[in-house]
């Protein structure tokens, strides 16, 4: 079997404040880490949430600030088309490919009239049908997150694009928490070969833990893509900030995942290259643990096994025992077949 290379991408969300020059330095950190894709997040406010809705536990946590409104605190955080097109065409510049989440309709569309390679479905979107039915009208390949969901409601968001004609093979899964951060115990990676087995899709893993453990973890069990959250800082202001990597944990990672890629191999247990010129040092062949005379008949008790590995295996000690040498032989001389007679 080969090894698929493993996409990586470094999901910069909203850690840009609001501010396109610092979402441009996200994009310069995610180009240095040596990632696939840098991903941003695309929203209306107003289609995204009412203005009654709260924060979520851990935005609040992360944001200390009187005002625990959702709305007033993803306005401030909106990318207007404008900076899009200048993202996409500053990501371009830095060998680096865009991507960007949408999180309402009309974003959906937007982000469609700029010819994306492939749509990303975030976890909070798996149970809206109508947002799963418009990207799979599209037939561009999704990767969809799976954080909340149970396994009925993967298999039905699914459905929504097999409807559409969409093959196993366009479809990558992700297991997911969204807890910012994952407590480790609320992980559960199994979970993400469960969805392999249970859907014949291809499967990876958002990670929202502190540290690069996990993902990298991921990718040794089969994970085909990797997403996770960076930074520039992480004690800035900001719902995400605290729970991304920065920059060198971002490049650390990609090391890390491109490492075990490799380490991977194909499978096949046989010796490495590397190793083979191990071979006569480590192991043993026979040798004798007393002087014998010409014509003696060689018994077990005569025998030691020890280095160097370049003589009779020890695994054929039995084939020796009875036969005669042929010539004396001094203690601690490696047996050869032609002492045998």
């Amino acid at each position: 079997m080969s090894n698929q290379r493993v996409l990586i991408i470094a999901e910069a969300g909203v850690n840009h404040n609001g501010d396109l020059n610092l979402a441009k330095k996200l994009i310069d950190a995610a180009s240095d880490a040596g990632v696939d894709y840098v991903k941003f997040q695309t929203f209306k406010t107003e289609k995204l949430v009412s203005k009654s809705a709260q924060k979520a536990s851990y935005q609040s946590e992360n944001l200390k600030d009187d005002d625990n409104s959702q709305f007033s605190m993803l306005k401030k955080l909106e990318l207007s088309p404008e900076n899009h097109f200048e993202l996409i065409e500053y990501a371009k510049q830095k060998g680096v490919n865009f991507l960007s989440t949408a999180f309402d309709l009309d974003s959906l569309a937007f982000l469609d009239s700029l010819n994306l390679s492939l749509f990303k479905v975030p976890s909070g979107e798996i149970t809206n049908k109508p947002y799963l039915q418009a990207i799979a009208k599209t037939k561009k390949p999704v990767i969809i997150s799976t954080g909340m969901a149970n396994m009925q409601e993967i298999e039905d968001s699914i459905s929504v694009f097999e409807t559409e004609g969409y093959l196993k093979t366009d479809i990558t899964v992700l297991h997911c928490n969204t807890q910012y951060p994952t407590p480790f115990e609320d992980v559960n990676l199994m979970a993400m070969k469960t969805i392999g087995d249970a859907f014949g899709v291809k499967i990876g893993y958002s990670d929202h833990t502190n540290g690069i453990e996990v993902p990298t973890a991921a990718v040794a069990l089969g994970a085909t893509v990797i997403e996770k959250h960076f930074t520039l800082d992480k004690t800035m202001e900001g719902p995400d900030h605290k729970a991304s990597l920065d920059p060198k944990e971002l490049k650390g990672m990609v090391s890390a995942i491109r490492n075990i890629e490799i380490a991977l191999g194909n499978g096949e247990k046989k010796p490495s290259p590397s190793e083979s010129k191990n071979l006569e040092a480590a192991r043993k062949s026979i040798h004798l643990a007393v002087s014998l005379k010409k014509g003696e008949v060689l018994k077990y008790e005569h025998l030691i096994m020890k280095r160097p590995g370049n003589g009779i295996s020890p695994m054929d000690f039995e084939s020796a025992l009875g036969k005669k040498v042929n010539v004396d032989l001094e203690e601690d001389t490696q047996l050869k077949p032609e002492h045998l007679s």
